[in-house]
């Protein structure tokens, strides 16, 4: 039964959205990190957009990714991300296991948070982005 679920909090596991400078322009993704001091493993990631502009819905595909492990202080790349969609609400639904438990968290980018605006200086990715802890 659900009840019966141990439902153990997220901690040390992140999900940012940071840009790599190319020749001309910026290219932006979306990245996993993992902060804590022991590898995660079976990450499955489902991704999507969804929202109004201009009073018309819109919704993206349903991605899904999965990562076999990641080590400890580590980083990787969920998917590229276009800023067409930065409108949107995107929303990063992870789960994994750590020693046989699962865990679960759902990262939402609210419409527009990720902009100019917002960026920070990301260490783990020595990059400028938008982090959700």
């Amino acid at each position: 039964m659900k009840k019966d679920i141990p439902f153990i909090p997220v901690n040390g596991v992140s999900v940012a959205v940071a840009r790599k400078k190319n020749l001309t322009d910026y290219e932006w993704y979306v990245y996993i990190i993992n902060k804590n001091q022991f590898p995660i493993t079976n990450i499955l990631i489902s991704s999507k957009g969804y929202g109004e502009k201009e009073g018309e819905v819109q919704k993206t595909s349903i991605l899904r990714h999965l990562i076999e492990e990641m080590e400890p202080q580590s980083s990787a790349i969920i998917e590229p991300i276009d800023p067409a969609v930065f409108h949107l609400f995107n929303e990063y639904w992870v789960s994994y296991y750590v020693d046989g438990q699962i865990y679960d968290k759902k990262f939402i980018f609210v419409p527009d948070s990720i902009s100019d605006n917002n960026l920070i200086k990301i260490s783990h990715l020595e990059l400028e982005g938008v982090l959700h802890e």
